[in-house]
């Protein structure tokens, strides 16, 4: 049962479970200050026997303390000063998935916070339109910076941002920060470092450029490898686009067709100051142990930092280690008191209150935010940890579905899917929609080599007489290419996903060994949010075909015989 109080009342419900009946109605009509104090009086001396209360309460039936107290609580009339929506009473899914906190930092928000944007033109509009508006910061990781006009407006709009921060009285403190990889941003006479130059040169107390290098792209192996080929050693693979304390987070690059027809996934999270810090930590640290672009186009190291390719590979990766995880831990123990309590209750269900970035409003915590990360290079491996143990952990009867631009799955995640209890629908790009479509040369070919790969995982599912349990779908889209990727989970009998995966990790080989990814975990118990999460998952399938046997029959299947002689001795690089 869901109680009508609203999320103050939420607040006061929590407490009540730690007072005596006397103090119930006193504490539900207290003000906000004294409410405060009541509880932090109460916590503390109460703590221990919180312990055991909540061992007891784990042995009874599934059901709420508060019940017995609804009749009380419900006669508490609503504060009109807080115009909230109400709370559930039951927080399931969040509960179910408390877990992944144990890896990573655990962000509490409303769901009407998060919007799922849905096309590339959307993606670059709200880009724009928050790059205008900000104040603070500009935050934005990528692979590459493109050097077509829609990308010089972007970077225009930056400028004029910049400019607008300079005229004002005081001057604003504005920073703009970006993070790029070296190797792909460095390709060809004109590319993302010659179309950042003129910030850097215009705003040079304002704006630093990193170009991130692997530090496994060295020795001869840097010699003999020309441009792009460079690229399948390793690269910065984050796509983070911050504005102030909203955030942006993609499978997208800043590329002109990322914003007209090539489909991402992309969720905007707004007024989130915590988890806009944390990304800010996080590209900071990433961008200290990165080559800083000087306003002549060369590059150098922060004083004091190891060089990537040139320097000693084992002391780089652990200065890397050492930096990026203090930003993890930190913010870790900065959510410590408030999981605290939101545990305090028996299914985690009484509502927290969160207070908006622009101080109007009170909202509900009915979603979680799980940032994860994956740097093998650096022996990070949260992103993997964490999917491998959601595959693991996944209830008969319950649904996957999983899409991945370039399908090219681990042996581990293969495995799982097909070894482990969970119903999986796989989108992947049908030949025509792959990036590398119509590509010049050994390129050209990387197409049929995802086929065979597909060709192959398809022949295990049949094989094992799983394809009522694993179903395959190719995505196609006249003129369109496809980048998707991520994951939506269906709890049994559920109409919506309670769980979704969304960053720039394919779930292959590169995504794991090489590359350095993020991507968020959202947990939700918002209806609204949830629709918002389905409805992106049907505009995505409703575009594709099932693969069937007679799929890899047709003409524009044809493997041919050298492309899967070499494509299992190249394809941990794709």
């Amino acid at each position: 049962p869901s109680c009508s109080c609203c999320c103050r009342q939420c607040v006061n419900r929590s407490s009540s479970l730690l007072l005596a009946p006397r103090m119930l109605h006193s504490s539900v009509m207290a003000a906000p200050v004294a409410l405060h104090r009541l509880v932090a009086s109460v916590l503390k001396p109460f703590a221990a026997g919180l312990t055991r209360m909540k061992v007891g309460l784990r042995r009874r039936e599934r059901r709420s303390s508060y019940l017995l107290l609804a009749p009380l609580l419900c006669q508490a009339k609503p504060q009109a000063e807080v115009p909230s929506p109400p709370c559930s009473a039951y927080a399931h899914n969040i509960q179910r998935f408390q877990w992944i906190g144990e890896f990573v930092p655990a962000f509490g928000i409303s769901g009407s916070q998060v919007k799922v944007l849905s096309s590339p033109s959307e993606f670059y509009e709200t880009m724009k339109e928050h790059i205008k508006m900000a104040k603070k910061r500009i935050v934005m990781a990528s692979l590459y910076l493109g050097t077509g006009p829609l990308e010089q407006e972007l970077v225009d709009c930056i400028e004029e941002t910049l400019q607008r921060s300079q005229d004002e009285t005081p001057k604003s403190d504005l920073r703009v920060s970006v993070l790029l990889d070296c190797t792909r941003g460095s390709r060809g006479k004109k590319n993302s470092r010659t179309m950042l130059i003129p910030l850097l040169t215009k705003f040079p107390n304002q704006v630093r450029v990193s170009l991130y290098h692997t530090p496994d792209l060295r020795g001869i192996l840097k010699f003999l490898l020309p441009e792009r080929f460079n690229e399948i050693i390793g690269l910065q693979h984050i796509k983070v686009y911050l504005f102030d304390n909203n955030v942006i987070v993609s499978g997208a690059n800043l590329s002109d067709s990322y914003f007209t027809n090539r489909q991402d996934r992309y969720v905007l999270l707004q007024d989130c100051h915590e988890i806009a810090d944390f990304f800010d930590d996080l590209v900071n640290a990433v961008s200290d142990i990165s080559l800083q672009l000087q306003q002549n186009d060369t590059t150098d190291m922060n004083q004091g930092m190891i060089h990537p390719f040139t320097g000693n590979r084992k002391d780089f990766c652990a200065e890397a280690n050492k930096r990026i995880m203090a930003v993890v831990n930190e913010a870790r123990s900065k959510q410590q008191y408030r999981n605290h309590i939101k545990c305090l209750s028996e299914n985690n269900s009484e509502q927290l209150l969160v207070p908006s970035d622009n101080g109007q409003a009170l909202k509900c915590t009915d979603t979680w935010i799980y940032p994860m990360i994956q740097m093998k290079s650096f022996e990070i491996r949260i992103d993997e940890q964490v999917t491998e143990t959601l595959m693991t952990r996944a209830e008969a009867e319950s649904k996957m579905y999983l899409t991945s631009g370039y399908f090219n799955l681990t042996k581990a995640y293969m495995d799982l899917i097909l070894g482990t209890s969970a119903d999986y629908q796989i989108l992947l790009a049908s030949p025509e929609v792959n990036g590398f479509f119509g590509a010049k040369g050994v390129a050209g070919a990387i197409p049929s080599a995802y086929v065979y790969i597909a060709r192959q995982f398809y022949r295990r599912v049949y094989q094992s007489g799983l394809q009522d349990r694993i179903r395959l779908n190719e995505y196609f889209r006249e003129d369109w290419t496809f980048h998707a990727k991520g994951l939506w989970y269906y709890l049994s009998g559920s109409r919506w996903p309670c769980l979704t995966l969304i960053g720039s990790p394919n779930f292959g080989y590169r995504s794991v060994h090489r590359d350095l990814e993020a991507q968020l975990a959202i947990v939700t118990d918002n209806h609204n949010l949830q629709q918002q999460l389905q409805q992106e998952q049907e505009n995505l399938y409703c575009l594709s075909n099932e693969i069937s046997t007679i799929t890899f029959d047709q003409p524009n299947r044809h493997v041919k015989l050298w492309v899967k002689l070499v494509t299992p001795l190249i394809k941990n690089f794709f």
